[in-house]
C-alpha cells in the first residue's frame, strides 16, 4: 500500500527533528547535512570529500544518536586487511570450535575514515557490503540488519600512500559530498564553545525517533511515484554527461537511477507527495559529480566538474510545472 499525503507531512516533521538536532554539534553546514539525510531516507551511501578536522564524525555520531541506531568507526590504513573491515572466524578452545567474530560493518551507520588509504582489496571488502547488505565469512553469510549507510571519507590534498578509488567502485555511493570551512561567525561559535566548554555532547542530544522509524520513512521514500516527465528529465540530464565535449567519461544508467532516488528523498523531506524538476535539480551535483571524468585539456584549463554539470544543468531542458 502506497504511503497516505499525510505521511509525507509527518515526514517532514521527523525530518526537521533529526536536523535540529544534529545542528546542535554540526554548525555551519546546513547543505552537508540535507545532503547527508538525503542519502540515509534514500538507502544509500555517501563519500565526503573535505579536509580532515571539519566534523565528520561528529555528523554521523549525532545522526545515529537522534535514532537510537548503532555506530561504528573503521580508520583505513595501508595495512588494514579484508577481514578487519568485515570480521572473521576463530577457534574458541573452551567450546573446542569456531565463531564468527563480527566486524565493525555490523552496525547501522559506519564511517570509513580516509578509505583511499586502504589498498585495493580491502576497499573491494567494504563496496561489497554496501552492495550487498551482507558479509560472507567462511562461505556463511550473514545479513547486516537495517538500516546501514557508509559514510566514507577522502582527503582532496593528502593523495600520498593512497590508493584512489575507481570510477566503477565510485559509482557505488550514491552521493559526494563536498564539505568545506564554516563561516567566519560558525567558526567562532565552534572555537568558544570548545574553549568554554560550552556547547551540547553528543550524548545530550535527543533521541527523536526509532530505527523503526527510520525504516519505516525510507519504505515510504522508495514507495513514492514520479511522473514520467521528471524521470525522463533525470535520464536526459545523466545522457548529457555522455555527449558534452570536454567529458571524457560520463554517467551511465545507475547515476539516472540516483539521480530518482535522490529526488524522491528530497521531496519527502519537504513534505511532499511527488517529485519536482527541482528536487532533481537539486540531486544533480553530488549525484553525478563523482560519476563523471572531465578530459585532462579541460582539467588543465581549470575547469572543474561541477562548473561542467552546472553547464550542463542550465542547458538541459526541465519539464514545466
Amino acid at each position: 500500500m502506497d504511503p497516505q499525503p499525510n505521511f509525507f507531512a509527518h515526514a517532514a516533521q521527523l525530518v526537521h527533528a533529526i536536523r535540529s538536532e544534529v545542528r546542535k554539534v554540526f554548525i555551519g553546514q546546513d547543505d552537508v547535512l540535507d545532503q547527508v539525510l538525503a542519502a540515509f531516507l534514500a538507502g544509500g551511501h555517501v563519500l565526503v570529500e573535505g579536509k580532515p578536522g571539519l566534523g565528520k564524525t561528529h555528523l554521523i555520531l549525532a545522526l545515529a544518536r537522534t535514532f537510537g541506531g548503532q555506530f561504528r568507526r573503521i580508520q583505513f590504513t595501508p595495512d588494514l586487511m579484508p577481514s578487519d573491515v568485515t570480521g572473521h572466524t576463530l577457534y574458541d578452545m573452551s567450546s573446542q570450535e569456531f565463531r564468527v567474530r563480527k566486524g565493525p560493518v555490523f552496525t547501522n551507520l559506519l564511517l570509513a575514515d580516509e578509505i583511499n588509504r586502504a589498498p585495493a582489496k580491502t576497499q573491494a571488502a567494504l563496496l561489497e557490503v554496501m552492495q550487498e547488505w551482507q558479509v560472507t565469512i567462511d562461505g556463511e553469510s550473514h545479513v547486516l540488519a537495517p538500516p546501514f549507510m557508509t559514510l566514507a571519507t577522502q582527503n582532496p590534498i593528502e593523495q600520498e600512500g593512497t590508493y584512489p578509488l575507481p570510477e566503477a567502485q565510485l559509482d557505488r555511493f550514491l552521493m559526494k559530498v563536498l564539505i568545506d570551512y564554516p563561516q567566519q561567525a560558525e567558526e567562532e561559535r565552534i572555537v568558544n564553545d570548545l574553549l568554554n566548554g560550552g556547547g551540547l555532547k553528543i550524548s545530550e542530544l535527543a533521541q527523536v525517533c526509532t530505527v523503526q522509524d527510520v525504516l519505516d520513512l525510507q519504505r515510504a521514500v522508495g514507495a513514492l511515484q514520479v511522473v514520467p516527465e521528471v524521470v525522463a528529465y533525470a535520464v536526459r540530464l545523466a545522457r548529457a554527461t555522455r555527449g558534452t565535449q570536454g567529458i571524457a567519461l560520463g554517467a551511465g544508467t545507475r547515476g539516472a537511477i540516483a539521480l530518482v532516488r535522490v529526488g524522491k528523498a528530497f521531496a519527502a523531506m519537504a513534505g511532499r507527495d511527488f517529485v519536482t524538476p527541482d528536487d532533481i535539480k537539486s540531486a544533480a551535483l553530488p549525484v553525478l559529480r563523482h560519476r563523471v571524468v572531465i578530459a585532462p585539456e579541460l582539467a588543465i584549463s581549470g575547469q572543474t566538474v561541477d562548473q561542467t554539470l552546472e553547464g550542463i544543468i542550465r542547458t538541459t531542458e526541465a519539464p514545466r510545472r
